[in-house]
């Protein structure tokens, strides 16, 4: 009776140690593992799995030098708890205020602790990205995600790549402002449209507050920020450089956003 006691206690023991190892493992992340310079998750699976789905999302283009907000989605696998590991091939990630469940090792950004999935089939990381001041190039974010049952040791639990997500690097150029006095918000069709290759933008600020400016392509998907910033009253000017943002012919969409304030215009590029 005492030696089964005894082994009862042993069992405990080791289980638990087991357990806690396992878990520490897992909250404290790991990097190396996106398709930048690894094989993936391996410790919770050998191989991707199709059905766990790993996707970057955020803006197409940045300023060289400039900083932008991005997100990973992981959906799919049992997705208790998720995990994840984020690397740039040249640019730099750094943690964003909106997640504190991310870390930044050895220039890659990994989880602290497992994210619950509360409620809902999907678990996000918020993070941002700052573009190398190196205009008129490419850069990639690669990731991983892994979705895990939060059991002890690995059984169960799967993981899969994100597809590299491209963006390019634009020429930092800044807006022109303006003497003439305003008297309205006002976005203005550019000129020439059709255009190619640059087209001019001009628009008003009636009051000072933060102001964007980005272009979208026929299917809603941004494609280049031109102003991200705070500007003062005034009227502005701004040329876009179709080949600076990589766009190619076809019809595109600018928007003008400021605190009470947004307009819509379409323009052509015609290659």
């Amino acid at each position: 009776m005492k030696i089964s006691k005894v082994l009862i206690v042993v069992f405990v023991v080791i289980s638990s140690f087991v357990l806690y190892q396992s878990l520490e493992a897992f909250s404290s992340g790991i990097t190396g593992r996106t398709k930048k310079n690894g094989d993936g998750c391996t410790c919770h699976g050998s191989t991707p799995t199709a059905g766990v789905s790993a996707i970057i999302s955020g803006p197409a283009s940045v300023k060289a030098g400039d900083t932008a907000t991005y997100r990973l989605k992981l959906f799919g696998g049992p997705l208790v708890g998720g995990g994840c590991n984020i690397a740039a091939q040249t640019g730099t990630l750094m943690t964003s205020f909106l997640e504190s469940q991310l870390q930044l090792i050895s220039g890659e950004l990994t989880h602290t602790s497992p994210k619950l999935s509360v409620g809902g089939d999907t678990i996000r990381w918020a993070f941002k990205y700052k573009a190398p001041n190196a205009p008129n190039t490419k850069d990639s974010i690669f990731a991983n995600g892994n979705s895990v049952n939060m059991l002890a040791g690995s059984s169960g639990d799967a993981w899969n790549f994100a597809n590299n997500f491209v963006i390019n690097i634009t020429p930092a150029t800044s807006i022109e402002k303006n003497s003439e006095i305003v008297k309205e918000f006002k976005l203005s069709q550019n000129y020439p449209n059709p255009f190619n290759p640059a087209t001019k933008i001009n628009f008003s600020v009636l009051k000072s507050g933060f102001v964007t400016l980005r272009v979208f392509d026929n299917l809603g998907r941004e494609r280049a920020s031109l102003v991200n910033e705070n500007l003062n009253s005034g009227s502005y000017s701004y040329v876009l450089d179709a080949n600076a943002y990589g766009l190619a012919s076809g019809m595109y969409y600018y928007k003008l956003e400021t605190d009470g304030f947004s307009d819509t215009k379409k323009m052509i590029l015609a290659k």
